[in-house]
């Protein structure tokens, strides 16, 4: 669950076959930052680089791009036998992963999955402002980890229920969102209310319904929820709700409620 501040989103690099509307890509990019005073100055005052022979010759190969980020693992200890574990690439592997030390087993690391609802209600959607961290006071939609043995659809509306105390209605997939660098990947569905009864649940201060005009965008609290409602946004602008993809790429070092801590890749809308 989930972002915040500011009305800019950078997306730089959207794949060549999956373009973003022209509409979508306005509400993400409202003000793009601004050079600082000294960068404009001195970008102004550079003087033209001149090409010829003896310059081409002696310039210095490109550099080459930085290696990809590997997490590291969080298995300190093996879950079998309790020995600590090693970071190794298995026989037949050729990615780093946790191998105990002494059963020598391989214990591998996979993504969670984080289901949730948007709740429509009378042409307003259902948010919930944490009570937790992170991002305590924040606004975002019921969501949160599946848990073994129940569907995504069940998984969403459990979790609507335990933090809005809401039955609804699941009606349709609307996107999923994939954050590699967190390892985390988010199915949301559409939903109704069943009854117009909601309350917030241990883990909510409060919960409210907003118009597509009244929604806090600068108090949101993740990036998965601030891309969907502006995704939801722009399909109800244009009349045509769709099933989206995307992916999420964060930025390492940057803070959970930072709006400029992450790009958007691969949008795809169906």
């Amino acid at each position: 669950m989930l972002l915040v501040r500011s009305h800019h989103l950078l997306l730089h690099r959207h794949h060549h076959t999956a373009r973003l509307s022209p509409r979508f890509h306005r509400l993400l990019l409202r003000h793009p930052p601004p050079l600082p005073r000294a960068a404009s100055a001195a970008s102004r005052l550079r003087p033209p680089r001149m090409s010829s022979a003896s310059s081409s010759n002696a310039s210095s190969p490109a550099p080459s791009p930085p290696p990809p980020v590997v997490p590291k693992s969080k298995i300190r200890f093996c879950p079998s036998c309790g020995s600590p574990t090693k970071l190794a690439i298995p026989d037949g592997d050729e990615k780093m992963r946790a191998v105990c030390s002494s059963c020598g087993r391989v214990h591998y690391e996979n993504p969670k999955m984080v289901v949730g609802c948007l709740v429509e209600h009378d042409n307003k959607v259902l948010l919930c402002r944490r009570k937790i961290e992170p991002a305590y006071g924040l606004w975002t939609l019921p969501a949160g980890y599946l848990e073994v043995g129940e569907s995504a659809a069940e998984g969403a509306s459990r979790e609507t229920l335990e933090e809005a105390c809401a039955d609804v209605e699941i009606l349709s997939p609307f996107a999923q969102l994939d954050i590699p660098l967190i390892g985390q990947s988010y199915i949301i569905f559409r939903a109704r209310l069943k009854t117009p009864n909601f309350s917030p649940g241990p883990e909510s201060l409060e919960c409210a319904l907003f118009t597509l005009d009244d929604i806090p965008f600068d108090s949101l609290a993740f990036s998965s929820i601030i891309v969907t409602l502006r995704m939801y946004l722009e399909d109800v602008k244009s009349g045509n709700i769709k099933f989206h993809y995307c992916t999420i790429n964060k930025r390492i070092g940057t803070g959970a409620s930072d709006l400029r801590s992450f790009d958007i890749d691969n949008h795809l809308a169906v």
